[in-house]
């Protein structure tokens, strides 16, 4: 990805910034109205019911669409810190300053030396290419800690640590910034702070208000999202006379009828698979640059995102995010899979909320609009692994040259002598 770069390349994409931003604060405020189903209508009804079941003590013990751990409840809340603005106007508000503390921070990372600012250019597009959505959901203020946590972990791991369990404890997947930190001192200090920081903000909204948990039992419950990979099968299936239906189901259009739940599970599997081989990477790693963090991260989010029974399209400011991070460091590998992910972004707007009646419909326009853009983000998943993987874990001849090396030199031989 080749951008400008100087004084004169910032002024362009603070101006870039500027101007995209604004058009998605008119569509938010409908000055412009986007066709397909009105997105404010979570911020303006959902959030503010949670908000006045939060301001009485405690969490929606009684309503299944609260999904989110905990802190989550810090976003629904957060309005009250511009109380002169109305409830949804102060909330897209504050999602703005989300937006360009990101921006800022990407900005900065990449002015310095041995950096680059293709990250800062890669969340100014991208950002806008998801439409209004994406400032009418909590999302992009979670992607807002993700990234700053992989930031400030390049000479930091403790703000790392502590800044990962916060976002855990906002949506769960910031978890994942720390899986590719360095073995030794960064993984002990980073880890041992977020599982202190991740224990305090638990015991604090465990004492805070009644039904801090009540969550698990609400995600665990949920069905086969129709955005998500595993709802492909179904997609078809209606082609071919498929007896189920789709209905309005813990706060999403999910799949209902036969063979679902056997789907769900597989997806379940998958994550597991997922897991599974991040572990492997982890065992099996030994070069982690200063990028490595990052590019683990990247490739973590895409892997359990498209293994999700759930592809909400906000989601898709997550992996966005942390591309950006990654394309920050001149030494990351990840610029293909980060642009296969910034057309994804593009197609996911296509879908919803241009095209969402032909995706409730799975006539051939809605299928295809799904396969492309899940298509994509498994390339990029897959693309990512492999460039994760190649940059990280020595190779078998390396691995077997490395071992005669240091037998020969126990030896007192050189690893060349019969």
């Amino acid at each position: 990805m080749t951008v400008r770069t100087g004084t004169s390349g910032r002024g362009l994409s603070l101006a870039v910034w500027g101007l995209t931003r604004a058009v998605l604060l008119l569509c938010v405020f409908k000055v412009f109205t986007v066709p397909g189903p009105d997105v404010t209508v979570d911020v303006s009804v959902i959030y503010r019911g949670w908000y006045e079941v939060l301001r009485a003590g405690t969490y929606p013990l009684d309503d299944v669409t609260w999904q989110y751990p905990p802190a989550a409840a810090l976003a629904v809340l957060s309005p009250d810190l511009l109380p002169f603005l109305e409830y949804a106007s102060a909330f897209f508000a504050l999602v703005l300053l989300c937006d360009a503390l990101v921006f800022g921070l990407l900005l900065y990372a990449g002015s310095r030396p041995g950096f680059r600012e293709a990250g800062a250019w890669l969340w100014v597009a991208g950002v806008p290419l998801l439409g209004p959505t994406v400032y009418a959901r909590y999302d992009l203020m979670v992607t807002a800690v993700a990234v700053a946590a992989l930031l400030a972990g390049v000479r930091r791991p403790r703000v790392l640590g502590a800044l990962a369990a916060f976002g855990a404890l906002l949506k769960v997947w910031p978890v994942l910034v720390l899986v590719g930190t360095a073995r030794g001192r960064a993984t002990r200090r980073s880890w041992s702070a977020a599982a202190v920081t991740a224990a305090v903000l638990v015991l604090a909204a465990a004492v805070a208000a009644p039904g801090a948990f009540a969550f698990l039992t609400f995600q665990r419950d949920r069905g086969l999202e129709l955005e998500s990979l595993g709802a492909l099968v179904f997609h078809v299936a209606r082609q071919f006379g498929w007896e189920g239906r789709v209905e309005l189901r813990y706060g999403s259009m999910e799949f209902v009828g036969p063979h679902v739940a056997l789907v769900s599970t597989l997806a379940l599997a998958l994550s597991v698979l997922a897991f599974g081989w991040l572990l492997v990477w982890r065992l099996r790693a030994r070069t982690f640059a200063v990028h490595t963090p990052a590019d683990a991260a990247f490739t973590a989010v895409l892997l359990f995102t498209v293994t999700s029974r759930v592809i909400s399209p906000q989601y898709m400011v997550w992996p966005l995010g942390v591309a950006a991070v990654c394309l920050v460091f001149r030494g990351s590998r990840m610029a293909p899979p980060a642009c296969l992910v910034l057309v994804a972004t593009a197609v996911t707007l296509l879908e919803f909320p241009l095209g969402f009646a032909h995706v409730v419909a799975s006539d051939a326009e809605g299928v295809a609009l799904m396969a492309v853009r899940n298509g994509l983000l498994v390339v990029a998943a897959l693309s990512a692994g492999r460039r994760l993987w190649r940059a990280t874990v020595p190779a078998v001849r390396e691995v077997r040259a490395t071992e005669g090396v240091s037998r020969a030199g126990r030896a007192g031989t050189p690893a060349s002598a019969p």
